[in-house]
């Protein structure tokens, strides 16, 4: 079982990661790291460098495909589309986090389909003829699709489950002791305090 998480320059580092910690301990699973060019990416901060191991070219039938997202992302780049395009026909599972979900519905892999994204992208992967909604991991077919960022590490643990079995996931949760306690209640835009979400609606452009 070979997964592929795709990288790309501002790609942002827990989209990437949370599915890598509970995804790749799967039995037999070979993790890599993939990207338009085998070398350092940056991520949308520029301070964190990940490696891609491989290029597209080298990785042609990966089993699940895990597309981060990142505050810019490249919607209108020719080769990661056409990547997501011609390995989707193999793919067992195609799945994104965040706004990775709208690199998978340019590509036109969700049309028709429901998914979800960051909350700040709802709106933009409509254009797409996606149905989005406010769930946390949704599943459409083959397509798993998670929401703002950290919802990567639910996406991950959900995909283990059904690969796997509840135990093997379950055991996956412990291990990294996932036990969420925040010290607050505003991680969705119906439970922070108003004039937050409107800060960042103010301060987001639309994504293109």
């Amino acid at each position: 079982m070979q997964i592929a998480i795709v990288l790309f320059d501002g790609f942002t580092a827990l989209d990437a990661v949370g599915p890598f910690q509970t995804l790749s301990p799967l039995p037999g699973a070979e993790t890599v790291f993939v990207a338009e060019q085998a070398g350092p990416v940056k991520d949308d901060t520029g301070n964190l460098t990940f490696v891609a191991a491989k290029s597209f070219a080298e990785v042609t039938r990966p089993d699940i495909v895990i597309v981060p997202g990142g505050p810019d992302v490249p919607t209108h780049n020719d080769v990661l589309l056409g990547w997501l395009r011609a390995v989707d026909a193999t793919t067992t599972w195609t799945t994104s986090v965040c706004t990775g979900s709208l690199l998978l519905a340019a590509a036109g892999l969700l049309k028709g389909r429901q998914a979800t994204t960051h909350w700040l992208a709802l709106d933009a992967i409509k254009e797409f003829g996606v149905s989005p909604t406010g769930q946390r991991v949704v599943f459409d077919g083959k397509y798993v699709t998670g929401a703002g960022v950290s919802a990567g590490i639910d996406m991950g643990l959900t995909l283990a489950g059904k690969i796997a079995g509840d135990p093997f996931a379950q055991g996956v949760q412990l291990m990294i002791e996932y036990d969420p306690q925040p010290p607050y209640d505003a991680g969705s835009p119906e439970k922070a305090p108003a004039e937050v979400v409107e800060k960042f609606r103010a301060d987001t452009p639309a994504a293109s």
